[in-house]
C-alpha cells in the first residue's frame, strides 16, 4: 500500500513521535510506501524524526495552507491516510474528502473539552461524562483546564469539530480497550473502532542474573511532573513504604513540570531520598529503567495506555500503578506488578511498594513477569494487527464526482 502518515510534528520528543519513528520504518520494511504530511515548520527539530530521510513528505505550512498541502498530496497518490495528532482539523477534513482516512486517537480527542478526562476540584478524579454542551457547566467549577473563557470556547469548538469527523473516518485506532469503550460511548460503531495495544521497545537478551541483580533505585517515576501524573503520590507512598521497611527509600523523578520544586520540598519534609535529573536522553532513560526496583505509575487521569510500563518491562522492572484508563491492558496484578484501586491512594501504593521491596522472591517473580509481558507486545504483532485495518480502508476508495 501507499500510506500517507499525517501528524503535527515531523520531529519531536513526545510519545507520538517516538511511536511513529519506530512504526514508519517497520511499515516500509514490510513493503509499504510511506509519505508524510506534517504541520510544523521543517526547521523544527527534536530527538525523534517520524520518517527516515528520503521519505516523501510535504508540510501544511510550506505554501498555501491545508488545501494547498492536500493538493500536493495528490502527487503521492496514497491508497489510505493514517492520521495522528493533527491540530488543524481542516487537514483531516480535506484528506477525508479525497482518500479513506484511518485515525489514530492518542488521547481523549473529541471526547473531552480539555482532553484530560479529569476533574481537578475538589479532588483530582477521573471524569466519566460523555462529551457535550453540559461539559461547559462543569469546566470552571471543577477546574477542568485553563480558566480562560476564550480558551474554553475554542477548545469546545475544536472538540465538536473533531467529534463531527468520527463518521468520516473509515476506522479509528486506539491503544486500549478502555479507549475503545470511550469512543463507542461517543457514538463510534463497534466495528469501526480497533483497540491495538502499543508495542514495547526492542531490546537485546537480558539474563536472569541481570534482572535479579541489586538495583540502586527503589522507585522510579518517569514522566511530566504534573498533578495529572501524580508524582506527589509517589513521595507519600515512598515515605510510608520507608516507615514499614525501617529505612529511607531512594526515588528518582525523571521529567520536568510545574511540580518540581514542590516535590523537592515534599520529599525533604517526608524523609524521602529523591533526585530530579529532569528529562533524560535515551541511554540515561534506559539505565534508570534498568536500575530501578519498581516503576511507579500513579496517574490520576485515565491513561490512554501507559507505554512507560512496557518500557520498564523490557528491563524486567515491575510496575505499581493505579488502575486508570488503559493501564490494565498491560499490567496484570501479581504477574508484572501491582494494580491499585485509585481510591486506595498513596496508602495503597505505599503498601504495594513495601511488599515488593520486602520480599525478594516475590520481586524476582514479578521482574520475570515484567520481562515476559513486555516481550509479548512486539512491533511485528502491532504491524500485523494494524495492516488489515489500513488495507480494509484502502479497499474502498473515496468516490469523487
Amino acid at each position: 500500500m501507499r500510506i500517507l502518515v499525517a501528524n503535527d510534528a515531523l520531529w519531536g520528543a513526545g510519545g507520538v513521535e517516538t511511536y511513529l519513528a519506530t512504526l514508519v520504518p517497520a511499515l516500509q520494511a514490510a513493503g509499504h510506501e510511506i509519505g508524510v504530511l506534517h504541520d510544523n515548520p521543517a526547521a523544527q527539530t527534536g530527538p525523534q524524526r517520524i520518517a527516515p530521510e528520503g521519505t516523501w513528505r510535504v508540510g501544511v505550512q510550506d505554501e498555501g495552507g491545508p488545501e494547498a498541502a492536500v493538493a500536493r498530496v495528490r502527487t503521492f497518490e496514497p491508497d489510505v491516510c493514517f492520521s495522528h495528532n493533527m491540530r488543524p482539523l481542516a487537514v483531516d477534513e480535506s484528506l477525508a474528502r479525497a482518500w479513506p482516512v484511518v485515525k489514530m486517537m492518542h488521547g481523549h480527542f473529541g471526547t473531552c473539552v480539555s482532553t484530560q478526562k479529569a476533574f481537578s476540584f475538589p479532588n483530582l478524579v477521573e471524569c466519566s461524562r460523555t462529551f457535550g454542551p453540559g461539559c461547559l457547566a462543569y469546566y470552571l467549577p471543577r477546574h477542568c483546564g485553563e480558566a480562560n473563557p476564550l480558551t474554553i470556547i475554542r477548545k469546545y469548538a475544536w472538540g465538536v469539530t473533531q467529534r463531527s469527523l468520527f463518521s468520516q473516518y473509515r476506522a479509528i485506532v486506539v491503544a486500549s480497550q478502555y479507549m475503545r469503550h470511550e469512543y463507542m460511548r461517543a457514538g463510534v460503531a463497534p466495528d469501526a473502532i480497533h483497540a491495538i495495544p502499543l508495542f514495547a521497545p526492542a531490546a537485546g537478551p537480558v539474563t536472569p542474573a541481570e534482572i535479579n541483580r541489586p538495583r540502586p533505585i527503589d522507585v522510579l517515576f518517569l514522566g511530566r511532573l504534573t498533578d495529572l501524573k501524580g508524582p506527589d503520590v509517589v513521595v507519600h507512598a515512598a515515605a510510608q513504604a520507608g516507615r514499614r521497611l525501617g529505612r529511607t527509600l531512594s526515588v528518582v523523578f525523571a521529567g520536568e513540570g510545574p511540580l518540581r520544586e514542590r516535590l523537592r520540598d515534599l520529599a525533604a519534609t517526608h524523609g524521602v531520598n529523591a533526585s530530579f535529573p529532569g528529562w533524560v536522553a535515551p541511554p540515561t532513560r534506559d539505565r534508570l529503567l534498568r536500575d530501578a526496583a519498581i516503576l511507579a505509575v500513579p496517574s490520576r487521569w485515565p491513561e490512554p495506555f501507559g507505554l512507560v510500563g512496557l518500557e520498564a518491562g523490557v528491563f524486567g522492572t515491575p510496575a505499581v500503578a493505579f488502575d486508570t484508563g488503559g493501564i490494565r491492558d498491560w499490567l496484570r496484578d501479581g504477574i508484572n506488578g501491582r494494580l491499585i484501586d485509585p481510591s486506595a491512594g498513596a496508602h495503597g501504593m505505599g503498601d504495594a511498594i513495601a511488599e515488593l521491596l520486602a520480599q525478594p522472591t516475590l520481586h524476582a517473580q514479578m521482574c520475570a513477569g515484567a520481562r515476559e509481558t513486555a516481550a509479548a507486545f512486539t512491533l511485528d504483532s502491532y504491524v500485523s494487527a494494524l495492516t488489515p485495518v489500513l488495507a480494509q480502508a484502502a479497499a474502498n476508495p473515496v468516490r469523487t464526482a
